[in-house]
């Protein structure tokens, strides 16, 4: 048998029922099978290997690729999986489109500084939430170079620190799955105009592809605003033992938002509390990555990887204390503040894999072993400037900006780690994993000011997992597993732990007492099946213990985004997932259901003084069982599709999420109540003019609901004559973040081989 054969007969022992078709590719080399369009491989680790086919995965997997994606034609990547994935919510916390909280099974992956992070996502293998604050910015991200998403919960050790709740791996395209190319134009409500462009081919042993995105929105709201600007590439070599890829993603993009507003402001949902506030986000990530077979059974990869990122945020703040008296009898009258932070940050970091497959006692094995470090360099500035607010609550400074912080912090993440996958005997399948993780972190103050912000810390543990799968027959699998994982306090929290001196976010950092590691602890059961082609189906329970979960909890002040981070003792994330889809002819259903039951499992006090229930000292007392805020219980999604013709497809999403207590209301007990659920129904069609050319369209929230997605409690200090700013009469007030109204987007699409 000679080298080619024999390791296609090996991914296929692998991949085990795995059967992919590329147009004008024949799959040379089986470590390239994540990047193809359609797989039923999953990348259970992080480097560069074999991956793992489904049958032997003890786990709910989701897997999205491309097609799926460029079927319905969303305007982002979170849009999609909003609407398509199974227990998978997002909440409008920032204001702005491209900047969502995403949130699965109760745990985030969000672009705001003041929601503790539970989801990790990984770009061809390296974790892209930043070493600052562990926040995920998705506008970095761009959808158009998307080969394949996988969507593995539970808090699975095989991808390192921090990922409690699940891991989102996306895998980029490549010229040799990818050839030929595509312009695509698209425009429509809130001034939206955007320009896709791909490109991608081989020649020999060389491949390479190209995508660049543009998008000028002018925002459904008077001031969120957005500019996207991304581009990736990617060149690479194949030959049949060696796989080898250097690709880079860039972005520039200039992001406006307009806060969550208080429900008295609700007649009109457009307007923003206060403004200016902005980010712009830049990116310049390259990595490099590959896999060589020393021989038919050993397969050695790794990763190398520099990513370089930088932000600038102005936000505009109400000054909690106006009107106080300080000691020497002034008055502050100062109303507000403009914030100006930056961030510059830096991470790079290697990796090395080793996978073995054979046989264990006559029985199929893959076992791989690695290990993997991770550095990130930050350095953060904020200035503040006084500021008093205009008719229309745009802040407006007087003065120079002040310096207030200006701190570096380091972190290093390293990790051992291994995992087997033994096939016990025909039917059943046992994996075995592990990693040991160490953390260090460490702040000093650069200001010269501080120096009470110095400090090292240091996390570490070892998080094993299991995990067994049994396959009756080809079209069904059972499984159980247990795994645990561990997340390490960021630097932004560790230096926002004080109650009695909250911090605004953009972090004014502080001295405060260090955080304890988060530990969580998964276990889960389900299956899976199909019936042919024409029907599947998933159904999965699951429980997640943390012990220290960390929580943002608001102040309840002027100024909605201060707050502190906390140590909470015992949290505990369960509930089911069902999903199905069905075919029948030109017509296709799909359902997904998702039940998270999140709630605290110790009792604590915080300071909420704007919660109803609050003591004479603004004090709320949490007990167990009261529900997390942010996390609504229900969610469902129903996806139908249709082809009236050889040209002429539509599709409609119908998402429905059940109410969220609001952030601040940690107690339950808030007379205001919880922000309410909401259903609404989006519609897409594309038609095919000729081959290769293709117009779509789309209208999103068809019959124009008013709803939100995010709640927290604040004091309202725009509640004067025509709403401008008496802090004075400020009366506490339940706030909102709201989604988008009706919109419809128009576009044409050409392709080429």
């Amino acid at each position: 048998m000679n080298h080619r054969l024999s390791r296609r007969c090996m991914a296929m022992a692998v991949a085990g029922t795995l059967a992919i078709a590329v147009p004008g590719h024949a799959q040379d080399n089986p470590a390239e099978v994540l990047e193809l369009p359609q797989v039923e491989v999953i990348g259970t680790s992080l480097l560069p290997g074999l991956g793992t086919a489904l049958r032997d995965v003890p786990a709910n997997v989701q897997v999205i690729n491309s097609g799926d994606i460029g079927r319905q034609r969303q305007n982002s990547v979170t849009d999609y999986l909003e609407q398509n994935a199974a227990n998978l919510t997002v909440n409008a916390a920032q204001g702005n489109p491209y900047q969502p909280d995403v949130s699965f099974r109760g745990f985030t992956a969000s672009p705001l500084l003041g929601v503790p992070q539970g989801l990790s996502v990984f770009q061809d293998g390296v974790r892209i939430n930043e070493p600052f604050g562990d926040a995920l910015n998705w506008d970095l991200l761009p959808q158009s170079a998307i080969a394949n998403i996988q969507l593995i919960p539970g808090s699975n050790p095989a991808f390192g620190l921090n990922t409690l709740g699940g891991a989102l791996a996306v895998y980029t395209k490549s010229g040799a799955t990818y050839p030929g190319g595509a312009l695509q134009l698209s425009g429509g409500s809130f001034g939206r105009k955007a320009i896709e462009f791909e490109q991608g081919g081989r020649s020999g042993k060389l491949d390479y592809f190209v995508t660049g995105n543009l998008v000028d929105d002018k925002g459904w709201a008077e001031h969120n605003a957005s500019r996207i600007q991304q581009f990736f590439g990617k060149i690479g070599y194949q030959d049949r033992s060696t796989d080898l890829d250097l690709s880079l993603t860039s972005a520039n993009n200039a992001l406006h938002a307009n806060q969550t507003l208080p429900r008295s402001f609700a007649d009109n949902i457009r307007q923003a509390y206060t403004y200016p506030d902005r980010n712009d986000n830049k990116l310049f990530f390259m990595t490099a990555k590959g896999s060589h077979f020393l021989n038919d059974d050993v397969l050695v990869g790794g990763n190398l990887y520099y990513r370089d990122y930088r932000n600038r945020n102005l936000s505009s703040n109400v000054n909690d204390n106006f009107g106080r008296v300080d000691a020497d009898g002034n008055v502050d009258t100062t109303q507000g503040f403009n914030n100006r932070s930056r961030i510059d940050q830096q991470g790079f970091g290697l990796g090395l894999q080793l996978t073995l497959s054979g046989e264990l006692a006559g029985r199929k094995n893959q076992f791989v072993v690695g290990g993997s470090a991770d550095i990130g360099r930050a350095r953060y500035t904020q200035q503040e400037q006084a500021a008093g607010f205009g008719t229309d609550r745009g802040a407006v400074g007087s003065g120079e900006f002040a310096l207030e912080t200006h701190a570096k912090t380091r972190n290093r993440y390293y990790g051992l780690f291994f995992t087997n996958t033994l096939s016990l005997y025909e039917r059943w399948g046992l994996t075995l994993s592990g990693r040991y993780n160490v953390a260090r972190i460490d702040i000093r103050d650069q200001s010269g000011t501080a120096p009470e912000l110095d400090g090292s810390h240091r996390y570490a543990r070892f998080n094993p997992a299991v995990g067994i799968t049994f396959n009756p027959n080809r079209e069904l699998t059972a499984y159980a597993t247990y795994n645990e994982g561990m997340r390490a306090p960021t630097p932004i929290e560790l230096t926002c732990a004080n109650p009695d001196d909250p911090c605004k976010l953009p972090n004014s950092f502080l001295s405060d007492p260090p955080l304890k590691k988060v530990v969580a602890r998964t276990v889960e059961f389900g299956a899976r099946g199909k019936r042919g082609d024409a029907f599947s189906w998933s159904a999965s329970v699951y429980r997640t213990e943390l012990d220290d979960d960390i929580q943002f909890i608001s102040s309840g002040g002027a100024a909605a985004n201060a707050g502190y981070f906390q140590n909470v003792g015992a949290t505990r994330r369960q509930g089911l997932e069902l999903t199905a889809t069905r075919t029948w002819g030109a017509f296709a259903l799909s359902a997904r259901y998702g039940y998270v039951d999140a709630t605290y499992r110790s009792s604590f006090a915080v300071n909420s003084p704007f919660n109803s229930g609050a003591d004479a000292n603004g004090a709320i007392a949490v007990q167990s069982g009261n529900r997390i805020p942010g996390i609504p219980q229900h969610s469902l999604k129903l996806r139908a599709d249709y082809e009236f013709t050889s040209r002429w497809q539509a599709g409609a999403n119908v998402l429905a999420t059940g109410s969220i207590f609001a952030r601040g209301d940690e107690n339950n007990s808030d007379a205001r109540g919880k922000v309410p659920g909401y259903a609404i129904l989006n519609l897409d069609t594309r038609y095919i003019l000729r081959k290769g050319w293709d117009v779509f369209a789309r209208i999103n929230n068809v019959f124009d609901r008013e709803y939100a997605s995010f709640g927290l409690l604040g004091l309202n200090a725009f509640t004067g004559q025509g709403r401008s700013f008496d802090l004075a009469n400020a009366a506490g007030e339940q706030f909102r973040g709201y989604g988008a109204p009706r919109a419809i987007w128009i576009g044409t699409r050409y392709s080429w081989m």
